[in-house]
């Protein structure tokens, strides 16, 4: 968990960002289309504040020592420090249903005003 922020305005939230790969281990990129369905069906319903999605470009070495490059999302969410269970979820729900082994998780503490 992360502490709350002390905001001299706005109000203490929590920024979690998700890193999902769009590589599958065996079989082909997940579409656009699966994607937006994932997003559509699995997260926004736990979401309904709303929510961000980035294009990104993950890269690592790897244990050839070959640059390794994937595309991937970066899913923005700003929330209370009580929605751990639904962030767990989505990342087990998208690990499942896309067969990747991870789904990074990053928490910032965030001072929010509209």
């Amino acid at each position: 968990r992360v502490s709350p922020s002390v905001c001299s305005s706005g109000e203490p939230m929590v920024q979690t960002t998700l890193y999902f790969g769009l590589n599958r281990p065996h079989g082909p990129v997940i579409t656009s289309a699966e994607w937006q369905s994932f997003v559509d069906n699995d997260v926004t319903s736990r979401f309904k504040e709303g929510l961000t999605v980035i294009d990104a470009k993950g890269q690592w070495l790897g244990n050839d020592g070959r640059v390794a490059k994937e595309n991937s999302k970066a899913l923005v969410l700003i929330h209370k420090n009580d929605r751990s269970a639904d962030i767990d979820t989505v990342r087990s729900r998208y690990k499942q249903q896309f067969e990747q082994e991870s789904v990074m998780r990053v928490d910032n503490s965030v001072c929010v005003d509209f």
